[in-house]
């Protein structure tokens, strides 16, 4: 059979709602980051950014985080089919917390949870054996519903020729060994738990743990004893993971010494947070192994994921891609804290974002300034008028991928929540219309905490009037504003917008645009996306275009402003722009409502013919520039 998957994990799958505050008890957390969790989940999650073809079988709850976990998972790029829809028990919660480098605060919400309801019936053998390899963890060989079901999985993986691999992922309190508040209780010696790992070792290729791990497998406290009791029943590699000693493989006989042990290089680096490192080593292990790479490289890999999840908040957000993992194997440690180093960071960011946005057609109605001119206006009308544009984008967009709106907060905030879970594509501003020099809205507030309350799939979009020739104390104010304002975003885990416009400030050549870009980048700015004037020759557009290309080839790309040009005009500029890869698209707003909003303010016209009038103007413009794209990608490929 045709092998369309690389691996299947199976087991726990959680929502960690891990406390924001570092160095205190959990008692005293005021916050938490919200993130998938449970050791499959994040293997899968965890190999999918490393390039392979992953899935889980699990089961969630019918409600909110079940949901968020399935969505997240799709995100990540992984195979969710197996992942089952409970419709009586609720996804498992976990907390956790960072006290200091040795300990980490955390409580299992798992009484009656979905995941341990996981049963045979969930296992689907075309599904299993669509895998090259199944990977499974101990945990859910402490119930025998559970356990029945990962028998049933690794016999049809074997059957079907798949690799089969252990982490035995121990947990005290999930066997029943430990209270509620031990959830961070590593070791506990039981009979029962060795006698039942030891019946199904037989069964796998690969045994990964940590000493502490093979001692319950193993039955010793004595790591080589235990490794070679575990090598007694099973003659699956055996992998044990040391801390800040690395880990080692052994592939036959366990010899007198751990140091003995095939071993890949380690890296020097600060502790931040052990939770989930295990997750993480093991996704890089699992890449290695599929690649039949040797056991030192396979380690590496390993090693270095591993180092990664220990430098950072969380589990599954804090692995690396693919890209990401490359440049530090061949760049190697610069800053032992990873977490703070600049360049990793930046690189970490751009390749672990989410959602396929290469196309934008983004109907812009954040307009403030403009609409509150035109006669009849009133905050409250307005506002239903942004609620009108947004039923019209909805209209246009049916469901479909790569469409957006732009829309505000102070005016349009019904619009704005209403268009939250629609698969719009969702920017934000937060300039105060027209400043010079840049002001932001109140929302903010003084310290820009007001992000802290935006939704995850907002874009901070920010309006800039700048331009090369700026005086030194203009450039230097708005550029604090704009650095402050960059790394709120980042801190709330908001992507970033910029928008810049020098036309309204001065004359404009083919280097002006290109200037401005390669100033941001200079004092440490990164937007997610570039918001330009459109330009009316090639050589403008090549110039900034290799301006972003140059400090940022991960960059989500350029979308156009329309400056209310007509239709014609709009054409013109998309055919050029259009033949630029990196212009993903549009961003038009009065070419589409400004005429419409006028006649419906002053109350000529009614909300279903303004909605028609808008869904018909933005559908056009859509036409025009995917006809661009396309005329575009023909003329590349010489057709």
């Amino acid at each position: 059979m045709n092998k369309t998957l690389d691996v299947i994990t199976i087991g726990r799958s959680s929502v960690d709602l891990y406390g924001s505050q570092i160095g205190g008890r959990l008692e005293d957390m005021g916050s938490f980051q919200k993130y998938i969790g449970g050791s499959p989940t994040n293997m899968a999650a965890g190999t999918a950014r490393l390039g392979l073809k992953s899935a889980l079988i699990t089961r969630v709850g019918n409600e909110h985080m079940g949901r968020f976990i399935r969505e997240e998972l799709q995100k990540e790029g992984v195979d969710v089919r197996g992942v089952k829809t409970d419709p009586e028990r609720l996804t498992a919660l976990v907390l956790l917390g960072i006290r200091d480098e040795e300990r980490f605060p955390l409580i299992f919400y798992r009484e009656n949870c979905a995941d341990m309801a996981l049963c045979e019936d969930d296992i689907d053998e075309a599904f299993v054996a669509e895998s090259r390899a199944l990977v499974v963890t101990g945990t859910h060989l402490s119930h025998p519903r559970t356990e029945s079901a990962v028998l049933k999985a690794i016999t049809l993986a074997r059957k079907h020729g798949g690799r089969v691999g252990l982490d035995i992922d121990y947990r005290p309190n999930l066997w029943g060994l430990a209270g509620h508040g031990d959830g961070e209780s590593r070791f506990i010696e039981s009979g029962r738990v060795t006698a039942k790992l030891q019946s199904h070792l037989h069964l796998f290729d690969l045994i990964v743990g940590t000493e502490e791990e093979f001692h319950i497998a193993g039955g010793s406290t004595d790591t080589i004893a235990a490794l070679r009791a575990v090598r007694a029943v099973s003659k699956a590699v055996l992998v044990c993971k040391r801390g800040a000693a690395g880990a080692v493989a052994f592939t036959g006989a366990v010899p007198d010494r751990l140091d003995d042990g095939e071993s890949g290089p380690g890296f020097p680096i600060d502790v931040f947070n052990v939770l989930g490192a295990g997750d993480g080593f093991m996704s890089g292990l699992i890449k290695g192994w599929l690649e039949d790479a040797t056991w030192p490289k396979a380690l590496e890999y390993a090693n270095a994921c591993g180092a990664f999840a220990v430098s950072r908040h969380g589990c599954t957000p804090a692995y690396p891609s693919l890209e990401e993992l490359q440049f530090f194997l061949q760049r190697g440690v610069r800053e032992k804290a990873l977490r703070k180093d600049v360049q990793l960071e930046q690189i970490h960011w751009a390749t672990n974002r989410h959602n396929d946005w290469s196309t934008m057609r983004v109907f812009a109605f954040d307009h403030r300034m403009q609409l509150e001119a035109m006669e009849g206006a009133t905050a409250k009308k307005i506002g239903h008028f942004k609620q009108l544009c947004l039923e019209a984008a909805l209209e246009v967009q049916k469901g479909r991928s790569g469409y957006g709106i732009l829309c505000d907060n102070r005016l349009g905030r019904d619009a704005l929540h209403a268009a939250s879970g629609t698969g719009l594509w969702i920017g934000r501003p937060v300039e105060w219309p027209g400043s010079r020099p840049l002001a932001l809205e109140p929302e903010l507030g003084p310290d820009y905490g007001g992000l802290n309350e935006w939704a995850l799939e907002n874009v901070v979009k920010v309006l800039c009037f700048c331009h090369p020739d700026d005086t030194p104390e203009m450039r230097a104010e708005q550029e604090a504003v704009i650095s402050r304002l960059f790394s709120a975003a980042r801190r709330n885990r908001l992507e970033f917008l910029l928008e810049i416009i020098p036309s309204k400030v001065g004359p404009v050549d083919d280097e002006t645009t290109a200037r401005l870009i390669r100033r941001f980048y200079e004092i440490g700015i990164y937007p997610d996306w570039w918001k330009l004037e459109p330009m009316k020759n090639a050589t403008a557009w090549d110039k900034a275009c290799a301006a972003i290309t140059d400090n940022d080839p991960n960059t989500r790309g350029i979308v156009v402003l329309g400056l209310e040009a007509p239709e014609e005009e709009l054409a013109a500029s998309f055919k050029v722009a259009a033949s630029y890869p990196l212009v993903k698209g549009f961003a038009v707003g009065r070419t589409i409502f400004a005429e419409v909003a006028r006649g419906w303010l002053k109350g000529e016209i009614e909300d279903a013919a303004a909605i028609a009038d808008m869904a018909r103007r933005y559908t056009r413009l859509c036409e025009i520039w995917d006809a661009a794209r396309l005329q575009a990608t023909l003329a590349a490929k010489g057709n």
